[in-house]
């Protein structure tokens, strides 16, 4: 039975096609083949698709399309691993610019950068930030004044291989026929870069050639070749601010040649000098490097033995940031040399890193200043020997290495540094950065025990 009803299968189907054939006009055939038939429309939505999907990056790609200003100063560096996201042109009277910039780069690493180019291409730093997490950079470079804000930025729909944080940038600048009311030297920059630094250039040392203090003043400007013009050439006009004492102690060690700050104006043609201490920025380690052994040296002039000699290029660093080639490489070196601060050659292996552009803090002004106070080994210490003494509130705070010359410093009497510098007070705060006014005022007076020597007597001395 079961062999006979296979050809009765063939047969009916068959059958099936064959009236299917005959009758393709038909509007039944009609309905089943255009059922079985593609839509028409997804040929063309595949178009439409394609269109979009070519248009929409088209579309994003013009509306983040923002440039830099035609203008834009070459000399501000650039951190290549930012976006540009908004630029804000000039408006009202401040004439300043300002860029908005995001990176997916940690903040510490962005602030490196902008310390090490700024340093690196002869900027003056007015301002930078005292840790790495955050902070803005002022600086001024040929009247052209630059702040550079960087902020760490929460992300929120970051994905598992994206960092978490991404940091903001804000570079604001003032281009130069504004950034400025005062007349600026008619000078070429690339003869400056050249010339020996000057007394109020950053680079310039102060007197390290004890033997004759005569010829310091043939390193003055415009044929000044008198120690006074030397003083005059670095009287401050922005003193105001600050405590009158302090005042004629930064007059005495500026009459010395010490604080090589870069005025704000030269002498030119007009018949007026005008030079700005800024007394209320923080001073970094690099300056307080130089003004350390300038003072000393200073003070100490008819001393040799007293004196901080300076290290020269030859001589292998002993900081793996601060090479021979840096412009405060012989302070910074000779420093590190005579033992004065911490360093793999004072048997601190750990500290590699001097860190020349962060800022100075109260602890590490003792520290490296104590010594050439006592002139002797700093005194043991402990934690409750500075509590007795000083009496200070947040004195487990102080590093271990800095307590040695708290201690030391009580010894010193009203001359100690603390006292002279922060008056009367029960809170240290050891990790507090410190003014130039301060440093300058620390560095007025050296010795401990009612011995000792200030700025004015050595001008007195120098002036005889």
């Amino acid at each position: 039975m079961l062999p006979c009803k296979r050809p009765s299968v063939f047969l009916i189907w068959a059958a099936l096609l064959t009236s299917l054939t005959a009758c393709a006009s038909s509007p039944v055939a009609k309905n089943l083949e255009q059922s079985l038939a593609a839509d028409p429309k997804l040929q063309t939505d595949g178009v439409v698709f394609e269109e979009s999907q070519a248009n929409q990056p088209q579309a994003q790609q013009n509306q983040s399309a923002i440039q830099l200003p035609a203008d834009f100063p070459k000399d501000i560096p650039l951190y290549s691993n930012a976006k540009l996201q908004e630029v804000t042109p000039a408006s009202g009277s401040e004439n300043k610019i300002s860029t908005r910039w995001l990176s997916s780069d940690p903040s510490n690493f962005i602030a490196s950068f902008y310390r090490s180019q700024l340093q690196t291409n002869n900027w003056q730093i007015l301002q930078q930030p005292t840790d790495d997490a955050g902070g803005a950079f002022e600086a001024r470079r040929n009247n052209l004044l630059l702040k550079v804000s960087i902020q760490p930025k929460s992300v929120t729909n970051a994905t598992p291989n994206q960092p978490q944080t991404a940091t903001e940038l804000l570079i604001d600048y003032v281009p130069n026929s504004a950034a400025t009311a005062q007349p600026t030297p008619n000078t070429n920059p690339n003869e400056t870069t050249n010339a020996v630094p000057q007394p109020g250039n950053p680079q310039f040392i102060g007197p390290i050639t004890p033997p004759n203090l005569a010829a310091q003043p043939q390193n003055t400007a415009n044929n000044q070749t008198t120690p006074t013009a030397t003083a005059e050439s670095q009287v401050f006009n922005d003193l105001n601010k600050i405590p009158q004492e302090w005042r004629q102690h930064i007059q005495d060690l500026a009459a010395l040649g010490v604080l090589s700050i870069e005025p704000k104006a030269t002498k030119s043609n007009s018949t007026t000098t005008t030079n700005q201490f800024e007394p209320g920025k923080i001073v970094t380690h690099r300056e307080y490097a130089r003004w350390l052994i300038a003072a000393n040296n200073a003070v100490y002039a008819n001393n040799p033995a007293k004196q901080i000699r300076l290290a020269s290029e030859s001589t292998q660093p002993a900081f793996s940031d601060v090479s021979a080639k840096d412009p405060d490489f012989p302070a910074i070196q000779g420093l590190a040399e005579a033992g004065l601060i911490p360093s793999p050659l004072s048997g601190d292996s750990t500290v590699v890193l001097f860190r020349p552009d962060a800022p100075l803090t109260r602890e590490q002004l003792l520290l490296w200043k104590l010594p050439l106070d006592t002139r002797q080994a700093l005194p043991s210490a402990n934690l409750d020997a500075v509590k007795q003494t000083w009496g200070f509130q947040d004195a487990a705070r102080i590093d271990p290495k800095a307590l040695r010359a708290v201690l030391a410093d009580y010894q010193n009497s009203e001359q100690s540094n603390i006292r002279r510098v922060f008056g009367y007070t029960t809170l240290f705060q050891p990790k507090k950065a410190v003014t130039r006014a301060e440093a300058a005022t620390a560095l007025w007076y050296f010795g401990s025990q009612g011995e000792g020597v200030s700025a004015t007597e050595a001008l007195k001395l120098k002036r005889n």
